[in-house]
Parts: C-alpha cells; sequence; structure tokens
C-alpha cells in the first residue's frame, strides 16, 4: 500500500512537470491570479523549493558550480538564492576576477571579448553567466540578489551608484528566462530605504519580466516596509536563527515562523510570501555561538512545513557549509561550521524537503488555503502548535512532535474520507483508514510524543 500510494504522488508530480508547452525548463515566472502562489507564465504550478548557495559565485570554480547545482537538481530544489557582490571592498572569484572598478557598484568590470563559453578568458561576470545558463539547463531558478545589505548599510552605495548598477543588470539579464531578483540582503529595509527602492523601481523599469522580492534582516518581513511598492511581486521573511528562549527583544516570532506567514496572508493587496531564511542546518541556535546545540533535520522540517501550510508559496532551505561555501584553507569561516560544503551536500535535510514538495504538487495547487478552523479547541503553543491546510477534495495536517491531531469532520464538509500518515523525513506512506464525517476525530501519529516526531495527517474526500 505504502509504494502505491507514493507511486501516485509520483505520477501526479511527473504531470505537472511534464507540462510544459515550448520545452523550457525554466518558463518565467508570475504571480497567479489570486495573488496568493508563484506558476509559470504557460499556467503550471510553481512550488518554491531554494536553497541558500549565497557565495555561489565568489567560491566555487566552474566543476564545483556544476557537481552543487547536480546534486541540488537531484534532490529536487528548484531555486538557488545567490548574491552577485557580497563585499565591495573584496569582490573577486575564485580565479582572482574582480566584479567591480575600484570598489564602486556602479562600474562592473567586464573583459571585452570573452564568453561565458570560453573557459580560457571568462572574467568575473562571464562566470556568473555561465552558472546560471548550467542552472537553467537543469531547471534552476537562480534568485539573484544585486549587492549584501551590509554594503549599503555601511553607506558604501549611493542612491544613484544602486540604480545605475541595476540598470546594468536589467539589461544584462533581463533575456534569461530563469531569473528571480532578490533586493536587500540581510537588511531591514528602514535601512538605507532610497537605496532599496532605487534597485527594485530601477530593475522593474530594466526587467519587467522577472519577478521581484527583498530579502530582510533576521525575524522581520520584506511586508514591513515594501508590501505595497509597485516593484515588490512576493514577500520573503527571514524567521532566522533563534530559540524562543533566545528571542528576548519581544519584536518577533521566535521560532513561528507560520505567524511571519499568517501575517503575510492577511495583508492587502494580496501577494505571495515565502521563508526566505529560516534556521539553517548545522548552525548555532543563536547563530553566533558555537558551544550552542546546532540545529538539526527536524527544525528544518518543522520550519518548512508549519510556513508552508500557513500559506507559504515556497520554502528556502539553507546549511552552515552550503551557504557559505566553506572550504579548506578558509580563513575565519563563520558561525562554527564544522564541515565543507561539499560533504554537507548529503546533510539528511537537503534531502527530505522534496517529501514536501512533492505532496504540495500531487494535490490542486491553486485554490489551498490555512484552514485552522478544521482543528477541535486550541491549534496548541510552541512545539505544539498543529499547522492546518486544505483544497479542493483534501486536507493536511502537520505535527513536530507526534502530538494527536484532532479535526472537526463536519468542518470538512464531505460525507467519507480517507487518511493517511506521511512520514516527512523519508516520504513513506502509511494508511489509516476510511471515515464518515461525524464530529470530532482524533488522529494519534505512530511513534512517543517528542520533538522530531514529526508527521503529516493527509486527508483525501472520497465522497
Amino acid at each position: 500500500m505504502k509504494s502505491m500510494i507514493r507511486a501516485m504522488f509520483a505520477a501526479a508530480v511527473l504531470m505537472v512537470s511534464a507540462c510544459s508547452s515550448d520545452g523550457d525548463l525554466t518558463p518565467p515566472l508570475t504571480v497567479t491570479d489570486n495573488g496568493r502562489y508563484l506558476a509559470t507564465k504557460n499556467g503550471d504550478s510553481f512550488f518554491w523549493l531554494g536553497d541558500t548557495g549565497w557565495l555561489l559565485f565568489r567560491k566555487l570554480n566552474r566543476e564545483e558550480a556544476l557537481q552543487y547545482l547536480d546534486d541540488r537538481k537531484e534532490k529536487g530544489f528548484n531555486v538557488i538564492q545567490a548574491v552577485l557582490v557580497h563585499d565591495i571592498r573584496n569582490n573577486t572569484n575564485i580565479y582572482g576576477d574582480s566584479a567591480i572598478v575600484a570598489n564602486s557598484l556602479d562600474r562592473p568590470l567586464t573583459t571585452e571579448g570573452t564568453s561565458p563559453d570560453d573557459p580560457a578568458g571568462y572574467d568575473y561576470w562571464d562566470h556568473v553567466d555561465y552558472i546560471v545558463r548550467q542552472a537553467r539547463e537543469r531547471g534552476i531558478y537562480m534568485a539573484l540578489l544585486p549587492v549584501w545589505g551590509s554594503n549599503v548599510r555601511s553607506g558604501r552605495v549611493t542612491a544613484e551608484q544602486a540604480r545605475n548598477y541595476a540598470r546594468w543588470l536589467a539589461e544584462r539579464y533581463r533575456k534569461e528566462s530563469n531569473i528571480i531578483w532578490v533586493n536587500g540582503g540581510d537588511v531591514r529595509g528602514s535601512d538605507s530605504t532610497a537605496v532599496w527602492n532605487a534597485i527594485g523601481t530601477t530593475l522593474r523599469e530594466g526587467d519587467p519580466g522577472h519577478l521581484i522580492t527583498f530579502h530582510p534582516f533576521g525575524r522581520t518581513q520584506s511586508s514591513e516596509w515594501f508590501h505595497n511598492a509597485p516593484w515588490l511581486d512576493f514577500n520573503m521573511f527571514q524567521s532566522g536563527h533563534k530559540r524562543y528562549d533566545q528571542d528576548t527583544t519581544g519584536l518577533s516570532y521566535g521560532e513561528d515562523n507560520w505567524r511571519y506567514m499568517q501575517d503575510d496572508w492577511s495583508r492587502t493587496p494580496v501577494k505571495p510570501s515565502l521563508d526566505g531564511e529560516p534556521s539553517y542546518e548545522a548552525i548555532p541556535q543563536g547563530l553566533h555561538d558555537p558551544s550552542q546545540p546546532y540545529w538539526g533535520p527536524s527544525d528544518v522540517r518543522r520550519y518548512a512545513w508549519w510556513s508552508v501550510f500557513a500559506g507559504a508559496c515556497g520554502f528556502t532551505y539553507g546549511h552552515n557549509a552550503v551557504m557559505q561555501f566553506h572550504k579548506p584553507g578558509d580563513e575565519n569561516p563563520a558561525y562554527g561550521v564544522k564541515e565543507y560544503w561539499d560533504e554537507a551536500l548529503d546533510a539528511p535535510g537537503s534531502s527530505q524537503l522534496i517529501h514536501l514538495k512533492e505532496l504540495i504538487l500531487s494535490k490542486p495547487f491553486f485554490d489551498r488555503v490555512p484552514s485552522q478552523e478544521l482543528l477541535t479547541g486550541v491549534d496548541g503553543t510552541g512545539y505544539y502548535h498543529i499547522a492546518v491546510t486544505r483544497g479542493e477534495g483534501y486536507a493536511l495536517a502537520y505535527t513536530c512532535n507526534g502530538s494527536v491531531i484532532n479535526i472537526d469532520t463536519d468542518k470538512l464538509g464531505w460525507r467519507e474520507f480517507e487518511a493517511s500518515w506521511l512520514n516527512p523525513a523519508d516520504g513513506t506512506l502509511a494508511r489509516i483508514g476510511t471515515f464518515g464525517c461525524r464530529g470530532p476525530a482524533a488522529f494519534d501519529p505512530p511513534g512517543d510524543s517528542e520533538q522530531g516526531n514529526d508527521w503529516v495527517l493527509i486527508i483525501n474526500r472520497l465522497h
């Protein structure tokens, strides 16, 4: 029975991924008519499963970049978040080629007569182009962040420089089908707002065919500053890397990343949103103190399922070693990293999120909504939070610690349904049984109630 259900999932996902009118693996993306999700221009569902590869263009050579892209494609990722210029004072790549002239962001350094296809003479931007095109061939979109926020926050980038740079980027990449623009870069939109608006507005004017979002500071969301900006197509929040007890500011939601999504879901005009930086796998809890416990794969799954069931259009995974592409000989590696990037490619969490993507794509996509009202009583606080979503003919509920899921079946509006358990760690399914819609029903997941024993209840209408 388990293998049969998995085969049904796979078939549904294959049908979605195979629907491309022109054979392009990365057709341009758009926002759905209801404003909630993303789709391809030809109308296919698009579930954002991103990976954080911030220093990809700076740290990896061509062979390494292909190794990385091949691995992420195999694991089901379809978006890579990467920064084009991370530090304008130290902007050379692994080949020693500089991105800009004299630390001036509006003076990109290009070499006349070279091309991405010429390994003997490419420059920094040829290297970027090569990786972008290789990603496209693998069906991967590149979420390009023009300049990291610390450069702007420190005053090293003026609005005019930002505008000139964005104009150049728009001209260079507007014909590439697999581009998504990510303004900002770990920064509050209230800091240097004029610069971020200059970048966003200029990208929109010069490259109207690609979506734009904003990557904010930890435990903030782009909608705080730019929700009504004409250039912002969808929101992004960074739920951050702190535990509940470490988040003492009183200004954010701690580990409850679903609350950011809940906020964005209720805003008007309606725009898609997603967690673009949750706690990375294998990074210290709280980020800066390696003596603290490190986040693990069950934490990654919790952030993903919570936010998506709250209405997110996707999710971005991150790993401490991969996001900085930590290598032997690196000076002053960040955040207590313990592995090298190529070893970390196979971290457990990176292989487990495909089960979320497959499940969402196997169901009717565009009408899915958060549905906490299906629970009887309260939906739980902290790790006892139960997340519920539903669409045409189905309902899904997630527990991160094996808590009993209590469903008011009368609110389903059906006569009869079939229920199953999905294990988010390995994708296996087990049928529970067939039930009539007759008031409250309690579903007790396998195993003990403990953190990391997470399960997804799948309810499918029969009549």
